[in-house]
């Protein structure tokens, strides 16, 4: 693998692009940088630091059941608009001076949300929907003028397709925000299932069909690399929360043992995920087919990936708070959980990608899982280092595995 595939290729339009005078808003799929990640989607995912951070401090706050799907619902949220709007990027070209104010009015609308969130399920709903679904219909809209006017017609159909079902699913979210609580989250997950159904369905809408395969121009290295930059965006979250939780405290062995143990957490998730993961998924769509391989492997699959990270992250606050404490149910569903749903989608992403079921996971799984027969026995600082060993174990058989089917199959040839 080459190390195009590593590095964020971030770069600037020289002066001929900003001068020019084609005001075509899509990207050139024919250019030699037609993968390449802007400066403008990089500051638009400075607004989502701070939703993951928020996100991550309300389930902080709200470690019941009923938090926990509370927060879910929330979090599905922001990461729909935040792939839908990578998707929109993807063709559009974010150097273009209406999608670039596009993205800087996304930006507002994000912001409003993500200030929203810790209240949405209180006096802040529709401060919260209302932004969301704006957002969602009109960069359809967006997309589906700059589509029609600079590409084939018939592409347009899609963003259209998609305007449609979002402007059904605001209605239920509007409908919940204007409900009383217990009421709002069964609407607020009819919302969400409709949004998560319609891709698989493939948008039906009366007089513009069906989605088609040919309609999906996905370019796969951009995608896995904007994919790739918000995993990083989230890990940063846990990095964040180990320092900053520790400012102030007093430096003993076991505050000192409690951080080694959370940053080497995040290093073995950043491990586990692009170590082999993100550089196969990139192969994959000269491979597969490319819209499929982006809708299943990057808009399904790295919701869990994603939601193990944010879930670690809470996982770590309480680690830090009181590392000595006997650990409980409620630890072990941060301190076990967020890992577990973290290699869960590791595991589903990685068959997806290449086709084959990745053993070493289902080994680490079974490890995370035992490890709560010993919630209520041991101390929380020696449950998260189990976690963390169930990790590095991963990582390590991973690679062996690897390895040995690599020589073999090169024995073969």
């Amino acid at each position: 693998m080459d190390d195009k595939a590593h590095t964020v290729d971030v770069q600037a339009p020289d002066d001929a692009d900003v001068l020019r005078d084609d005001p075509s808003h899509l990207r050139d799929r024919d250019a030699d940088d037609s993968a390449r990640v802007s400066f403008v989607e990089l500051f638009y995912d400075l607004i989502f630091v701070f939703a993951v951070t928020q996100l991550a401090a309300y389930l902080q706050e709200n470690l019941t059941p009923e938090g926990g799907v509370r927060a879910a619902v929330l979090f599905v949220a922001v990461w729909w608009l935040w792939i839908n709007t990578t998707w929109a990027t993807n063709r559009l070209d974010p150097d273009a001076d209406a999608v670039r104010i596009a993205m800087f009015a996304l930006m507002g609308g994000s912001l409003a949300m993500s200030m929203a969130l810790p209240q949405a399920f209180e006096g802040r709903a529709l401060v919260f929907v209302v932004p969301y679904v704006a957002m969602q219909v009109g960069r359809c809209l967006f997309a589906a003028r700059s589509l029609a006017r600079h590409a084939e017609p018939a592409q347009a159909r899609t963003p259209l397709r998609q305007a449609a079902w979002f402007a059904g699913s605001g209605v239920v979210w509007v409908a919940g925000a204007l409900a009383e609580a217990d009421l709002r989250i069964n609407l607020w997950l009819l919302a969400l299932a409709i949004e998560l159904l319609a891709p698989w369905l493939r948008f039906p809408v009366p007089g513009l069909g069906r989605e088609t395969s040919r309609e999906l121009d996905i370019e796969g290295e951009h995608l896995s690399e904007r994919c790739g930059l918000f995993v990083i965006l989230s890990l940063g979250e846990t990095l964040l929360v180990t320092g900053t939780r520790a400012d102030g405290m007093d430096w003993t062995g076991t505050l000192v043992a409690a951080l080694s143990v959370a940053g080497a957490t995040t290093l073995a998730m950043w491990w586990l995920y692009f170590d082999t993961g993100s550089r196969r998924g990139t192969r994959a769509f000269d491979e597969q087919p490319p819209g499929r391989l982006a809708r299943v492997a990057y808009t399904y699959l790295h919701l869990p990936i994603v939601a193990g990270i944010v879930v670690t992250a809470v996982g770590d606050k309480g680690l830090i708070d009181h590392p000595g404490d006997p650990a409980g149910w409620t630890d072990a569903v941060t301190a076990l959980g967020g890992p577990a749903l973290f290699l869960l989608g590791n595991f589903l992403f990685k068959n997806a990608t290449s086709r084959r079921w990745p053993l070493s996971h289902l080994i680490g799984l079974g490890l995370l899982g035992l490890g709560a027969l010993a919630v209520g026995e041991v101390r929380l600082l020696t449950l998260a280092a189990w976690a963390l060993a169930a990790l590095v174990a991963v990582a390590v058989l991973e690679r062996t595995l690897l390895r040995s089917r690599g020589a073999a199959e090169r024995g073969i040839k």
